[in-house]
This record gives structure tokens, sequence and C-alpha cells, in this order.
């Protein structure tokens, strides 16, 4: 199992001082990352990963609102093999003919993906498991419109959020789940609640353990009230020691 790092998580040290902080994301123990936006910063992120001996199996990027040979150009330099899309605006998830435009668009990259050896993911929030269509949230409409070819990485934390049993969630998605965030905290919609990975309400090892297909469990605080890099680093103690 690669536990990863989201680097929007450290995004405020990041943006001061990107080498130095991804060799402080090294040295907690990290062995991998999953950086955001990376196009702007990939040369420079590129020199800082390999300095420190990490790896970037995923990447976030808008690819249905950007540039994409831009996109995957950038993620080959990074050595990133699957790019994810992070956000499809909420407003886009209630009708299936909606959600179908959704996925014929990640299909639609991830031919062009396949031009560059790399694969195309979905990154969900709450709010596509709360949307219900024909009585199946809105995740799952997705996914039964998705070429087999596109992957999911489900937000474990925030499918909770959206009122899912994530376990049984994860069970229904199968194999088409090969990443998932690993996140906690009291189950709110505020960000500032969250908390290091373990600490709250979330049912870590049965999530990890639902999801027969993992390539890579990616810890992530959308935000946090205390040191970040405390809180970075009890989520990959607690996740090293497994399930007690």
């Amino acid at each position: 199992m690669t536990y990863s790092l989201q680097l929007y998580t450290v995004r405020g040290p990041l943006e001061s001082d990107l080498s130095g902080t991804i060799k402080r994301v090294a040295d907690i123990g990290y062995t991998a990352v999953e950086p955001y936006n990376f196009v702007a910063t990939a040369d420079q992120l590129a020199a800082a990963l390999t300095e420190n001996g990490l790896t970037a199996p995923s990447g976030h990027a808008p690819l249905l609102r950007a540039d994409q040979d831009e996109i995957f150009a950038a993620a080959r330099k990074l050595g990133i093999g699957t790019v994810i899309d992070p956000h499809v605006d909420r407003a886009q998830w209630t009708t299936e003919e909606d959600i179908k435009s959704t996925a014929d668009a990640l299909n639609a990259a991830a031919v062009k993906g396949a031009e560059y050896g790399i694969r195309v993911g979905y990154h969900n929030h709450e709010f596509e498991l709360e949307s219900r269509v024909n009585g199946r949230t809105g995740l799952e409409v997705l996914a039964n419109h998705l070429d087999p070819s596109v992957l999911l990485e489900v937000d474990t934390y925030w499918a909770a959020v959206g009122g899912e049993d994530v376990p049984a969630l994860l069970g229904r998605l199968g194999n088409r789940v090969r990443f998932i965030h690993i996140k906690d905290g009291p189950l709110t919609k505020v960000d500032k609640d969250q908390l290091a990975v373990g600490a709250g309400k979330m049912p870590i090892w049965d999530v990890v353990e639902a999801v027969p297909g993992l390539e890579v469990a990616v810890v992530e605080l959308d935000d946090f009230s205390g040191d970040i890099f405390e809180a970075v680093s009890e989520s990959l103690s607690y996740l090293k020691a497994g399930r007690n």
C-alpha cells in the first residue's frame, strides 16, 4: 500500500517555499505526493520530487476546464500516471443528462490522456453523493456512464458527509476505485473541523479494506486549525501502524 499526501493540504507553505515544503514532507516519511494545479510549477516541482526521492502517482488538474495537452505534458514531466479532475460544479449533478455529459467529457479526456500514456480519473465532494437520480447517487450514475478506462478517486470523508455508508459505497463501485482520499474529522461540511487521520469519526480501516483494487491512499486535510505538519505526520503514523 502506498500512502501519498495531497499537496493542497500544505498549500500555504508550498506557495511560499516549494522546495523546502517538499523536503519536509519527505522527512516526515511520505514517499509519494499528489500535486494539484501543477502545470505552472512543473519544472520546479519535478526537481524537488527527484531531489527528495518522492513520486507522484496521481495529480489533480482541471481537465474539463483547461488545456488538456498542457496538463498531460506537465503530468508526464512529473511522472504522474493518473490525472484526476477534482471538481465539477454541483449544479451539474441534478439530472442524468448532465451527469452523462460530464462522463462523456471525462471519456474524451481519457482518449487524449492515453496518447501520453496517462490515465484519467474523477474525485468527488459531498454533493455528488447527496444528489439522487433515479434512486442512485450522482457518483454512481457517473460511474455507469464512464468508459472502463476512467478511474474514480473517492474522497471517503466527503462521501460520508454526503450521507453514505462509505465501505458499502466502495463495494458498489468496485474496481472502478483505484485511489481514495483518506481524511478524518467530525463529519461536518466545515473544512477547519477536519482532524488528523485516526482522530475523528471515520472508520478508516473499514474504508481502506473495502477497496480491492486500491493503488494509493492519499492523505488530505482541506484545512486545519492547528499545525498542519503535525496533522500530516500524525496521519501517516496512524496509517503505518495499521489496524489495532
